[in-house]
């Protein structure tokens, strides 16, 4: 994959996760700047998601462990546990907003 083309994967995946983020009825502030989107829980805890071009990879940061996920057959898989994006981020919000949070 060409950078160019990660680029707006990751972009439009990101897009994704915040719009999802406003829409799941959780109180659960979305702050995104270059190229990292911060997702920062009442009980300030924090998921970090951010972009590795160099290795067209999406990274995810959460309380419990560290993710990374590459571009296959149209979905973000990580490379280790073969979870998706959007699941991993749902179970992950689950548990530091202490809430049931479904991002889709």
């Amino acid at each position: 994959m060409k950078e160019s083309e990660f680029h707006v994967l990751a972009d439009a995946r990101f897009q994704k996760i915040e719009d999802a983020i406003e829409a799941c009825g959780v109180d659960i502030d979305c702050d995104s700047s270059g190229g990292i989107l911060t997702l920062t829980f009442e009980n300030r805890s924090k998921i970090i998601i951010n972009k590795q071009p160099p290795l067209c990879q999406i990274w995810v940061a959460t309380r419990a462990n560290g993710f990374h996920f590459d571009y296959k057959d149209g979905q973000w898989i990580d490379n280790r546990e073969g979870h998706e994006l959007m699941a991993l981020l749902s179970a992950a919000c689950t548990t530091q907003a202490e809430e049931d949070v479904e991002l889709m």
